[in-house]
């Protein structure tokens, strides 16, 4: 999978998580049906904004973008729906081209040691999976859901 391919998924799959929560926030509030649709929309959200955020400072390495840029996408997974419209202008600046950047090249900036830690985790994908997103998730979980817990 490209890192366009992975990056446009992981924002579209971001945008779907809004609506759950937003759909469970309005079942929850607005319906009366109680807690289980925002716990349900809430952790698929959770975990996809998590994963949306690795997944735009990792692609964000990949392709070389400023840290500026980095920070913007992840800033993007903030407001509902933002990831989209970012990920169509990513798109139409060329920001996603190119391939994943599994092994040095003649690139200056390729010696650097956040280059070669991310070279050793797009090696071990499944690692790095778990390690990010699994133990971000778990630590979120362990500290609890935004204002607290009722």
């Amino acid at each position: 999978m490209s890192p366009r391919t992975f990056y446009r998924t992981v924002a579209i799959a971001e945008a779907v998580t809004w609506t759950l929560l937003i759909t469970g926030m309005i079942l929850k509030y607005g319906v009366g049906v109680g807690d289980w649709p925002v716990k349900v929309g809430g952790f698929a959200h959770g975990l996809v904004f998590i994963g949306y955020v690795t997944t735009a400072v990792l692609v964000g390495l990949n392709q070389r973008w400023p840290k500026r840029l980095m920070v913007g996408a992840a800033a993007t997974a903030f407001v509902p729906y933002l990831t989209i419209p970012f990920d169509r202008w990513l798109e139409k600046n060329n920001k996603l081209d190119g391939a994943w950047r599994t092994s040095a090249t003649a690139h200056p900036r390729d010696s650097h040691w956040v280059q070669v830690v991310l070279r050793w985790m797009l090696n071990r994908p499944a690692l790095l999976s778990v390690v990010f997103v699994g133990g971000i998730m778990a630590t979120m979980l362990f500290v609890g859901p935004p204002g607290g817990r009722s």
